[in-house]
């Protein structure tokens, strides 16, 4: 529309110049349309953020947490970053022999990006890799956890939503993965920040259903509710399954302390066992629906307790 009346004032800026020179009136006319285009011109620039080149294109620090091949040399990212949350990209030829691309796109990586604004998805025109942690490649076990780590990320983040916590909570997991501490401590520990971070911090102190003060015995866990049911309100509830004092202490401890702290206690297998059950049907419920990393890990450590080794990712 603009385009189209700044042609026609253009026209009769044209003709009131040429058949009427003297005509005072006319040379006021010109001076006007003059004007008017000119603010035309400012609003179609100002309308279209496109016609920017600050706008076109932005930098971001993101990590890579999955990808998908597309048509014969491109690539599908999901990436979040740290200022613009969880981001859809196109990497086009990155999967041609030359990209120099590639090796700074892969899963798990953080990676330095200059994005260009695209109609659907934004095309990552420029890759630098930041870290690229490759202590979760080496084996089936870390592999699967940082796969459990951006799996639970990507499920309850939603596009476009920035919270730098999350963030940073996805980075440092990342480098605890990789630091030679306890994998499973790990873990407990992102799922409780995690949940903490989006709303569904679980209540582990009073009993969701009378209000009392947890007692220093075996309670429920109900997954309705999120939290601790009393012995009381728990027996009957389908939603609710036992949880003991053991496992329900390590949760509080998880939940109220910084990593150093939370990690110093020696846990046994037992209990950590437990608590994955919880936080994973816990997970499940939230999201409704089932999560794919816990599966591939009970087969990876089936194998190990069956003297199996798993192949070694390259």
């Amino acid at each position: 529309m603009g385009v189209v009346l700044v042609g026609y004032l253009d026209a009769v800026m044209f003709y009131g110049c040429t058949e009427k020179r003297q005509n005072r009136d006319y040379v006021w006319a010109r001076l006007s349309c003059t004007i008017v285009a000119y603010i035309l011109r400012l609003y179609q620039h100002w309308y279209n953020p496109s016609m920017s080149s600050r706008e076109r294109v932005y930098r971001t620090e993101a990590v890579v947490l999955r990808r998908q091949d597309l048509g014969e040399a491109d690539r599908l990212l999901v990436a979040y970053s740290l200022d613009r949350g969880k981001l859809r990209l196109i990497a086009k030829g990155v999967r041609r022999p030359r990209s120099r691309k590639a090796g700074h796109l892969e899963p798990f990586t953080r990676v330095q990006l200059l994005l260009a604004r695209g109609r659907e998805l934004d095309i990552i025109t420029q890759a630098e890799a930041i870290e690229m942690y490759p202590g979760v490649r080496e084996d089936l076990i870390h592999l699967g956890q940082a796969a459990y780590v951006v799996e639970l990320l990507d499920r309850f983040t939603v596009e476009r939503e920035a919270n730098r916590a999350l963030y940073r909570l996805l980075v440092h997991t990342l480098e605890r993965l990789v630091a030679g501490v306890e994998l499973t401590a790990v873990i407990r520990y992102y799922e409780l920040r995690l949940l903490d971070q989006i709303g569904y911090r679980p209540e582990l102190y009073r009993c969701l259903g009378c209000g009392a003060e947890v007692r220093p015995q075996d309670q429920f866990f109900s997954l309705a509710e999120g939290g601790v049911l009393c012995p009381d309100c728990g027996p009957g509830r389908k939603d609710a399954q036992r949880i003991s004092l053991a496992a329900l202490k390590v949760l509080r401890h998880y939940q109220r302390s910084t990593f150093d702290v939370a990690t110093s206690a020696r846990i046994r297998p037992q209990v950590f066992a437990e608590i994955e059950q919880v936080m994973e049907d816990y997970m499940c419920y939230l999201l409704e629906r089932k999560l794919n990393t816990p599966a591939f890990l009970r087969r990876v450590r089936r194998m190990m307790h069956e003297g199996l080794k798993p192949e070694t990712v390259v």
